[in-house]
């Protein structure tokens, strides 16, 4: 299920990572910036629960988290995503995955996988480019192997090609996708249109 997140305000930010003359600075900065509204309206979706509440004047009733979240950057661009989350949810638990991509097949090759155990704990995969979706399916498989519910399971970006997006509901029919644009497509190179180019070299300025 496909969620589009918009506000003209996060369009606007979106507009400064898509410009070619943003540099490193700036790009990492508005990025984290995304980051921050794209987490506040990711986290509406959330598993809540009721609690009870004393003010200073009553008892009342609020919500807090159900279960305990991790966050799941896929490396290096998903750190792009992680500082909005953390801001929100300080205590939230840590995972990396560490994917890269076969430039001749297009296919991702993973060389890190460390997740924290799964009980009771409800797991935000951070991907800012959502381009065949293969990088996606491949973390979604590792986090399915560690005993994790596809229903426990959101999957995060900040751009996605509708190719992407296709081949990720088709094999993932229940995964919950959030992304602030679905792109044009995937050129030759497998790179969205007209996206923002390579997020993790811009944001790491390499």
């Amino acid at each position: 299920m496909l969620t589009i997140i918009k506000s003209p305000f996060l369009e606007s930010k979106l507009s400064i990572l898509r410009n070619k003359k943003t540099n490193n600075t700036i790009f990492r900065r508005t990025m984290d910036e995304c980051s921050y509204l794209i987490a506040a309206d990711v986290l509406k979706n959330i598993p809540f629960k009721k609690i009870n509440v004393l003010t200073p004047l009553k008892k009342t009733t609020g919500k807090k988290i159900k279960n305990r979240i991790v966050l799941v950057p896929i490396l290096r661009a998903g750190l792009g995503l992680v500082e909005g989350f953390t801001r929100l949810l300080p205590d939230a638990e840590r995972g990396h995955i560490g994917l890269y991509r076969d430039e001749q097949t297009y296919r991702p090759v993973e060389y890190l996988c460390n997740l924290p155990k799964a009980e009771n704990k409800f797991f935000i995969v951070l991907d800012p480019m959502l381009a065949t979706g293969n990088s996606s399916a491949a973390a979604i498989k590792l986090l399915s192997k560690s005993g994790i519910k596809l229903k426990n399971i959101f999957l995060v970006s900040l751009l996605a090609a509708p190719e992407g997006i296709k081949f990720l509901e088709s094999s993932y029919k229940s995964l919950k996708i959030f992304t602030a644009s679905k792109d044009e497509k995937l050129n030759s190179n497998k790179f969205i249109v007209p996206g923002l180019g390579d997020a993790g070299d811009r944001y790491m300025g390499t």
